[in-house]
């Protein structure tokens, strides 16, 4: 056998043995060959369980200083949180630079009605009148409520919403309220305030209060000598 011919042999020996070492045994009760087990079993952590390898023992580990989501940066402190600037208090109405910047109120409202009804009126009803499926067992909107157990909650009506800043409601969709969880990882800052100018919208439309009726006020009479001549007394 010439060198050349045994070197090829060699080869297809190595490599016939080198593939043996990774195949895994699908019908034996042996266990598997694999003496290095690295790319076999890799290691993993459970979630907010002990690490030895890194300094303060945390599995999970933090974004990287600076970090930015691709699609939810706010670079607005007052669109980004609902604060003013100096985290004063919330602002009291939605900023004008939001508005501007998603092309007007009639697209916002027509964008806060459509995310209202999929993450606010389950529990909140279509109309915000407190009395969604999640809190009511009804068949038709005009039916009694049945309570299904929860809390109740508070009308759009309530005094107390009504004159609540934009801000403060739109920080409640984002960090949540008592029985109310949060919904600012689920909604985007903007359907945010988008969900915000709906609500507002809801007061003004199904929760306007009533107004009594207003009467004309007869005309007076004339003193007597006023009346037409031939006219009735």
């Amino acid at each position: 056998m010439s060198a050349r011919s045994f070197a090829a042999w060699l080869t297809v020996v190595a490599l016939c043995a080198s593939s043996s070492l990774g195949c895994r045994e699908e019908h034996g009760d042996d266990p598997p060959i694999a003496p290095e087990r690295n790319m076999y079993d890799s290691e993993r952590y459970n979630p907010e369980s002990y690490s030895q390898f890194f300094p303060d023992h945390r599995t999970m580990r933090p974004p990287v200083e600076g970090t930015i989501a691709r699609d939810r940066y706010e670079d607005d402190p007052e669109v980004a949180t609902g604060l003013l600037a100096d985290k004063s208090g919330y602002v009291m109405t939605i900023p004008a630079t939001f508005v501007t910047r998603h092309g007007g109120m009639e697209k916002i409202l027509a964008r806060g009605r459509e995310r209202f009804g999929i993450y606010c009126a389950p529990c909140h009803g279509l109309t915000g009148d407190g009395k969604g499926m999640v809190v009511c067992k009804r068949d038709k909107a005009t039916d009694p409520c049945q309570s299904r157990g929860f809390a109740p909650l508070p009308s759009y009506e309530d005094p107390r919403l009504r004159q609540m800043p934009d801000g403060q409601l739109f920080a409640t969709i984002t960090h949540g309220v008592r029985t109310m969880p949060a919904y600012g990882a689920q909604v985007p800052i903007p359907d945010r305030w988008a969900i915000v100018a709906y609500v507002r919208a809801l007061q003004l439309s199904q929760m306007a209060e009533a107004k009594p009726p207003q009467v004309e006020p007869k005309p007076a009479a004339g003193p007597e000598g006023d009346r037409p001549q031939g006219g009735n007394p």
